[in-house]
């Protein structure tokens, strides 16, 4: 074939654009294939490689052991690293078609084809943004990369357990804290209930003071007022005591003038 293979991603006759794995007559049709095909292409070559282990059809393990080739050829033919690799084109071709017959009914025949394809898949470089952005990706996520092929998924599982034990350890920290704070408050919420309690019993004893004060200051006003009046009444006596002393002399002489006066008479 003459010109660029565009399905390759090769815009340039002759231009190569990855490192290649090609597994070919694969007894299924190539429309099934397509559909997985699809799924992967443009991925890294782990995310690829994980894609393609949980997805639910026959053809996915075909077209895995196609991936794990092209990555095997790129890291030991063309010294590439295998955590820089991604899908760049990958496709599937009509292979031969065997043909088989069923009897039916009336001595006809009905025609089986028993397809098949061959499955390409091209892997590349990704560019050196892509690159660090996978990379700060796995690093936030606190995986590790691994060389050759994609990392396997009993290594995933440990590192997903590992983050795991972190997160709820964290977690039991947390609680811990807040269980601290919650003590803590208690305590504070207890020492408020006791200041407040001693206030309470200040404030009663104080106003039972006030109130005997008050009974007191009443009982010295009413003993003051009777001392008062005690004394206004011997004020009062002594001042009639002194006017009868006084007004005494000038009745006697009154009382001899009269009686002097009667003698006279007689």
């Amino acid at each position: 074939m003459t010109g660029p293979k565009l399905n390759e991603k090769s815009f340039v006759a002759g231009e190569r654009s990855g490192t290649k794995a090609t597994a070919k007559y694969v007894r299924a049709s190539a429309s099934k294939a397509r559909v997985v095909l699809d799924l992967i292409r443009g991925l890294d070559v782990r995310s690829a490689d994980e894609v393609l282990q949980f997805t639910d059809r026959h053809i996915a393990r075909d077209i895995r052991k196609v991936l794990a080739s092209a990555v095997a050829n790129a890291v030991n033919n063309d010294d590439q690293d295998a955590d820089e690799l991604y899908v760049v084109a990958c496709f599937a071709d009509e292979g031969p078609t065997l043909k088989r017959f069923r009897p039916r009914a009336r001595g006809r025949a009905t025609r089986i084809n028993k397809r098949s394809c061959h499955i390409t898949v091209i892997v590349a470089r990704m560019s050196d943004d892509r690159i660090a952005i996978i990379q700060a990706r796995q690093e936030r996520a606190g995986g590790s990369t691994g060389r050759g092929r994609p990392t396997s998924s009993a290594a995933s599982r440990r590192a997903r357990v590992e983050r795991s034990r972190k997160q709820a350890a964290g977690a039991e920290e947390v609680i811990d804290a807040i269980d601290a704070d919650e003590e803590i408050l208690d305590a504070e919420i207890a020492d408020d209930e006791t200041t407040d309690a001693v206030d309470s019993e200040l404030d009663e004893s104080a106003e039972a003071l006030e109130a005997d004060a008050v009974e007191v200051t009443d009982d010295t006003t009413d003993e003051a007022t009777e001392v008062a009046e005690d004394v206004a009444e011997t004020e009062d006596d002594a001042a009639e005591g002194s006017a009868s002393d006084e007004a005494g002399p000038e009745a006697d002489q009154v009382d001899d003038a009269e009686t002097s006066g009667e003698a006279e008479e007689k």
